[in-house]
């Protein structure tokens, strides 16, 4: 291959790469959505700059078996913060998250309550998932001419 065609090659790929980019980030963030909405209800490790659950105190416990759950299935109830998380993407774009102030809570804690977070972990545990996308995307772009 001379200078020639490689140019040819890189100008016909940068005309897919922006449409394939789009495709990974949508997945990214659906793959992001499925990964919180499945660890709700599960103790989460430490992930990033986010720390491990802590243990549900025995109040929180004992609480929660007077309403009818169980006892040890943290930020689990109902299924409704569950069902909460959603993804979007538009373009280059994309996010997952709730629009729920309890996941707000969750996430950051109270002075009553230590951080859970379940969006910020589940962003980090697919981080690895978006590299690989990535470099798929460049090479579908490649193939394509």
């Amino acid at each position: 291959m001379d200078l020639l065609e490689l140019s040819k090659l890189l100008n016909s790929a940068s005309l897919t790469v922006e449409h394939q980019l789009a495709l990974t980030v949508r997945e990214y963030a659906k793959e992001v959505e499925k990964e919180a909405k499945e660890e709700i209800g599960h103790y989460q490790q430490a992930a990033g700059p986010f720390s491990a659950w802590s243990p549900l105190a025995e109040s929180t416990q004992a609480d929660r078996i007077s309403k009818g759950f169980s006892a040890d299935e943290p930020e689990l109830r109902t299924g409704e913060l569950r069902d909460s998380i959603k993804s979007e993407a538009s373009g280059l774009s994309s996010i997952a998250g709730s629009t729920s102030e309890v996941m707000f809570w969750q996430e950051n804690g109270t002075a009553n309550m230590p951080p859970r977070a379940i969006i910020g972990i589940a962003y980090i545990r697919k981080l690895e998932f978006l590299e690989e996308e990535l470099g798929k995307c460049v090479m579908r772009s490649f193939r394509t001419y």
